[in-house]
Order: C-alpha cells, then sequence, then structure tokens
C-alpha cells in the first residue's frame, strides 16, 4: 500500500509539474493583451495562409476563439494550458484561458493551436454566457493534415461549433480539445 501512495505522489507531482510548465510559454505579465493580440494576428494569418479554405467559414463565422498556443505535457497524469482571444468581426472581444486535466497512459509534451468557429449566434451566445465553457468529445473537428484542404462543406456548414487544430509540434500522439474548459480572462489577470 505504501508503494502505491508513493506512486500516486509522484504522478501528482509531475502532473502539477506539467501544468505549471504549461503556463510558461503563454502571454503572461506586463502588456500582456497586446502581445496575445499579436499571436491571435500571427495565428489567423498562418491559418488562412496554410489552409486557404477555411477563409469563407471564418469570414462566414459569428466568432472565433484564436488559441495561438497550448501547451500539453503528460506523465501518466497530465495538462494543457493557453490563453487566447474571442473575436467578433475580427475585433478582439474577450480574452479567454483554456485548460485540460487527464489521466491515463500518456507521456511526453506538445505544443499546437486551435480555433473554435462558431457558426450560429445561439452557440456564440452560450460560450461567452458561460462561466466555463466546456468542449465536449462530441465537438466536430476539421482536421487538416500535410496540405489537407478544409472548407467549408455540407457537413461543416451544418455544425454550430467547428474546433481546428493545427502546428502540432512535440513528442505526444495527437491532440484533442475534448474536456478543455474556456474561461474569460480580464487581461490584468493574466
Amino acid at each position: 500500500m505504501k508503494k502505491s501512495n508513493e506512486m500516486s505522489r509522484r504522478f501528482l507531482l509531475l502532473g502539477g509539474a506539467a501544468l505549471g510548465l504549461a503556463g510558461c510559454s503563454n502571454a503572461v505579465g506586463q502588456d500582456a493583451s497586446s502581445r496575445l493580440d499579436a499571436r491571435v494576428d500571427a495565428t489567423r494569418s498562418y491559418l488562412l495562409s496554410t489552409y486557404p479554405g477555411v477563409t469563407q467559414m471564418i469570414q462566414g463565422a459569428k466568432g472565433v476563439l484564436y488559441m495561438p498556443l497550448m501547451t500539453e505535457a503528460g506523465f501518466g497524469v497530465g495538462g494543457a494550458y493557453g490563453q487566447g482571444a474571442l473575436r467578433i468581426n475580427d475585433v478582439t472581444v474577450d480574452y479567454y484561458s483554456a485548460t485540460q486535466a487527464s489521466f491515463g497512459f500518456q507521456i511526453g509534451a506538445q505544443q499546437y493551436a486551435h480555433v473554435l468557429i462558431f457558426q450560429t449566434d445561439a452557440a456564440l451566445a452560450d460560450f461567452r454566457r458561460a462561466p466555463g465553457w466546456v468542449a465536449e468529445a462530441g465537438a466536430y473537428y476539421a482536421l487538416p493534415s500535410r496540405g489537407q484542404s478544409v472548407g467549408t462543406d455540407t457537413i461543416t456548414m451544418q455544425q454550430p461549433v467547428v474546433a481546428m487544430i493545427f502546428g502540432q509540434s512535440g513528442l505526444m500522439a495527437g491532440a484533442s480539445i475534448a474536456g478543455t474548459k474556456y474561461t474569460r480572462v480580464i487581461p490584468s489577470t493574466f
């Protein structure tokens, strides 16, 4: 029993360390909102230039949450953290943090960007009204890979929220936003 408790403590400590590291490279400190907006601009430009088929979906969206840098790490217990901005008509209206915890067989670290494209007024209103909106496992993912075109097909047009994950780097297999909790933050609290 004692050995089991020691292993549990190690996993807990490693998970906490992973979450701490996850926050290290996000926009914190003085002038955080300006730096975060610059990262969002760069993420938007990268997205539209790399996957031009998504341009029409972005232009027709009721709002887009850009998460320029999510950092995920895990060793049995893991977590992810990032900060981003919600834009309506390409103007930042709110800032958000995203957190995710995970348990199970996992080891490694990775970083990635993602966007949530809100295609209906109701989906955007639900997101903005929630004190902590959680991405569900059933969210519709548009998954670009190796230059694949992602755009406005019949399936994506019927979804209230479309998630795109891109720009992955690191030593962890896959990325998912299922279970990620998005919370509105005030720029001075970054």
